[in-house]
């Protein structure tokens, strides 16, 4: 009797599709591994009309919550919660009632990627015949395409712990016997993912057909769950391709080395015939450090002494880098710092631009008007009129020598004071000296002709 697996949807998703849906993560805990797999909603309803066909018309001990029409759970993350404990509740009801009728149906152990229970020894058959390559049929029976595909990973396991084995071996016969075996995993594992897809083309016309398929129980297999076979076997495909392409290269590079080793010993041999000397003779192979590229601190040292000289540099190579990083981190906050500065200043300029700009105006103005007061001879009557004028334009050029205005506190208090003050005081002196031009003209200038 097997153990029952321990069931629970912990978490859900949502699909990055450009329809988005809800994807429930379940988990499932055995004895020697633990899995999760996912599925959504309309797989979970293609199970349970699966499961009352196949249990003769009776329902499972507990039922699916019902189907929103007004709500989805993309939007209503309650709605989702709610779902996710119900359709969890559900399959912890099936998995744990004493009657076993729908838990050991092939529908329900194909929906959580688990053995059959019954149809052992013909899924062992199947497997051995793969095996040994004498079964070429299409795997129909969903519940035995699984196992055939756990086979296949382990076989594509075995070729890749072959090719590692080869590339760490040094003796040739070694290397042949490793290249032989993975090519011998690799040939099976060719065989299995040809019947694995021609099984999935099977069924999917099935589903289509409305027929119940062969060799299955009359099991049929939803849209989704026959996307994630067809990714497993054509990611299976791939594996096997790449280690195809890796043992091929293994053995050109092989082949390449050996044929570059006896052109370099013909070499060697009739670089010693011509010299005159014996190709057979063996001589013995320098040791120690090279003479001529020893320095000053390093020849009066051993091999050991040379090595914790050499880390002692790298030592304070790493703190001369270290400090180095500092100072370019100091530069780069000056720099920040300076930049800031830069702008606030830019900010003070502009401001006091357009201040002079429409000082400027207001003076260009007044003098217009003064202007005018002189060419034009007013009668003795009307002085004080003029007068009237001369104390608005006053009035006028006094508020120009108010401070700046409350819009620049802000940015004041962040610049150098020094520069406003001296700009301020300098616009100031401009006006004052204006102020006192109007003035005397307002006071002298004393018209007795009338208005022309």
């Amino acid at each position: 009797m097997t153990s029952r697996p321990e069931i629970s949807i912990p978490t859900t998703s949502t699909s990055s599709t450009p329809k988005p849906y809800t994807i429930y993560n379940i988990t499932l805990r055995l004895p020697l591994r633990t899995f999760t797999l996912q599925k959504r909603y309309s797989d979970f309803t293609t199970l349970h009309k699966t499961l009352i066909s196949q249990a003769n018309g009776v329902s499972p001990p507990a039922s699916l919550p019902p189907k929103s029409y007004f709500t989805s759970t993309t939007s209503s993350p309650a709605l989702a919660e709610s779902r996710r404990l119900a359709l969890q509740a559900y399959l912890q009801t099936i998995n744990t009632d004493p009657d076993d009728r729908w838990r050991n149906t092939p529908a329900f152990r194909s929906f959580l990627n688990l053995p059959s229970t019954s149809s052992n020894g013909r899924h062992t058959n199947d497997i051995r015949s793969a095996i040994n390559g004498a079964s070429s049929r299409p795997i129909t029976d969903p519940v035995a395409w699984l196992d055939h595909h756990r086979h296949l990973k382990t076989t594509l396991h075995s070729a890749r712990l072959a090719l590692t084995k080869r590339d760490q071996s040094a003796s040739p016969q070694s290397q042949h016997e490793c290249s032989a075996s993975a090519k011998k995993s690799l040939v099976q594992a060719g065989q299995i993912i040809a019947n694995l897809d021609q099984g999935l083309k099977t069924l999917s016309s099935d589903a289509w057909g409305g027929g119940g398929g062969g060799g299955g129980g009359g099991e049929k297999l939803g849209d989704g769950e026959l996307r994630r076979r067809r990714d497993l076997v054509e990611s299976a495909r791939k594996e096997k391709e790449g280690l195809e392409n890796l043992l091929n290269a293994m053995v050109a590079k092989s082949s390449l080395d050996a044929t570059i080793a006896q052109a370099s010993a013909a070499s060697k041999e009739k670089l010693l015939a011509a010299s005159g000397e014996d190709p057979n003779a063996r001589r013995k192979p320098a040791t120690g450090r090279v003479l001529g590229k020893e320095t000053d601190r390093t020849r009066a040292l051993d091999n050991q002494g040379v090595l914790q000289l050499q880390k002692q540099l790298m030592q304070e190579q790493d703190e001369d880098v270290d400090v180095l990083a500092q100072a370019v981190a100091r530069q780069r906050k000056i720099a920040e710092e300076i930049q800031e500065e830069l702008v606030v200043q830019k900010d003070l300029l502009g401001l006091l631009d357009e201040d002079v700009d429409r000082v400027q105006g207001k003076m260009d103005v007044a003098k217009k008007r003064i202007t005018k007061v002189y060419n034009w001879s007013i009668p003795l009557e009307t002085v004080s009129s003029h007068r009237v004028v001369a104390n608005a334009i006053k009035i006028a050029i006094e508020d120009l020598l108010q401070p700046l205005p409350a819009r620049m506190s802000s940015t004041i208090t962040q610049a150098p004071k020094d520069n406003i003050k001296h700009h301020q005081h300098r616009a100031q002196g401009i006006l004052i000296q204006s102020l006192s031009s109007i003035q005397q003209f307002a006071t002298q200038k004393q018209p007795v002709h009338t208005v022309r």
